[in-house]
């Protein structure tokens, strides 16, 4: 059951604390960006948070919709690149002269490489339901073998379809066509995509009867079995939907990039998909989660990864993923009310939780001894010191004032 189904209040739920946390997040780039970009350049930012968002968005969705319903899906990204690898290689083999010499496509071949992609999220889908319900396999197994098979695969269709139709083997093909680059350059169509898309998916979670036996599927699968819920169609459901919205951020992506690469394109993106949908809400115990949440956020998770490469202008990738790893964590645990019986658990109490505060105190002093511009001063180690230190006791202090806005929360 979600926090505004506990009847605690609107102030109290998990959307209203993450926009919070989306505003504290802005507030905190603009002012530690040196060009303040989110000021004077509030329009272009905003639109580009909006394109990357929506990207982000589409396929978290789907990865939203299989933690609620108790499993994992670990392979959206290799989806991603093999999607977009169909796409492009069925561009080829369709019209091989025109990819050749880089001459505008015709709207049926668009259309056939679009559609080609979808139906390879489909059958995606439907053999990670196989693998789990029929072969039994745990959905980390499943969905972590194909995360690694499909990236192989999709090189090899690759070199064999440019080495047969373009004169050269080789592992990418570069996409040519500007109206087709144009579906995912236009912020627009993405963002019009996930919002269709965010919709439809909240009215199926919400309003249909579908809906009800995902959630009840995640929340006790025994259960829903013995209700007379056939589970295997519903997971089924959950992994085709996860997949074919995979793959139709895999056709936005080779848009985006002017090239299907299955090497690199999608690299790590699972991981971002489930990170949005887990700060949005959803519990990987399943059961638990809404697709608002799950929009809010891919919008956090952009607004951080933004923000990282705006504050960190030279290597911000070295960066990114140990910050957005942090900042998720810490946006998890302290929007977290679960806990048996209604009660909160208080995440550095006792001689565990004081190990962890300085264990935090001294990675943020060796962060603050990397990142802070004193190296040349004598005191520049004790300022390190002090800075993890000063992290060490705002997550105390935060730490103390959940519990309290907690406590407040069930009088």
């Amino acid at each position: 059951m979600t926090l505004e189904n506990r009847g605690l209040g609107w102030w109290a739920r998990h959307e209203f604390a993450l926009l919070l946390a989306i505003l504290v997040a802005v507030l905190a780039i603009t002012l530690l960006d040196p060009q303040h970009n989110y000021w004077n350049q509030a329009g272009r930012s905003a639109v580009e948070i909006q394109r990357q968002t929506s990207m982000l968005g589409i396929f978290a969705l789907g990865a939203a919709v299989v933690v609620i319903a108790g499993g994992i899906d670990l392979s959206q990204g290799a989806v991603i690149a093999f999607s977009g690898t169909i796409c492009a290689t069925t561009l080829v083999l369709l019209a091989p002269e025109e990819m050749r010499s880089a001459k505008p496509l015709s709207t049926a071949v668009l259309a056939a490489g679009v559609c080609a992609s979808l139906v390879s999220g489909l059958l995606i889908g439907t053999l990670h339901a196989w693998l789990i319900t029929v072969i039994r396999l745990p959905p980390f197994v499943a969905t972590l073998s194909t995360l690694v098979g499909l990236r192989s695969l999709g090189r090899i269709l690759c070199e064999n379809v440019t080495a047969a139709n373009l004169g050269g083997r080789s592992t990418q093909i570069q996409i040519y066509d500007k109206g087709f680059r144009e579906l995912g350059r236009d912020p627009q169509i993405p963002f019009l995509l996930f919002v269709v898309l965010a919709a439809l998916i909240w009215v199926m979670l919400s309003r249909t009867v579908i809906g009800r036996h995902i959630h009840a599927l995640g929340g006790n699968e025994a259960a829903a079995r013995l209700s007379g819920i056939r589970t295997d169609r519903v997971k089924w459901l959950a992994y085709t939907i996860s997949a074919v919205l995979a793959s139709l951020a895999g056709v936005l992506y080779i848009c985006d990039q002017s090239v299907a690469d299955p090497q690199t394109l999608g690299r790590g993106y699972e991981l971002n998909a489930i990170a949005a949908a887990v700060v949005g809400g959803c519990s990987l115990a399943g059961g638990v989660g809404t697709i608002p949440g799950t929009v809010l956020g891919a919008l956090f998770l952009r607004v951080v990864i933004d923000g990282v490469a705006k504050i960190i202008k030279t290597g911000a990738d070295v960066y990114e993923g140990l910050i957005v790893g942090g900042v998720v964590i810490l946006a998890v645990a302290f929007t977290q009310t679960a806990s048996g019986g209604g009660s909160v658990r208080r995440f550095f109490a006792g001689p565990l939780g004081w190990a962890m505060l300085g264990v935090i105190a001294v990675g943020g002093a060796v962060a603050a001894a990397v990142w802070l511009p004193t190296r040349s001063s004598p005191a520049h180690g004790w300022y390190a010191v002090a800075a993890g230190l000063a992290l060490a006791g705002v997550l105390a202090g935060l730490d103390r004032l959940r519990g309290g806005w907690s406590n407040m929360s069930q009088r």
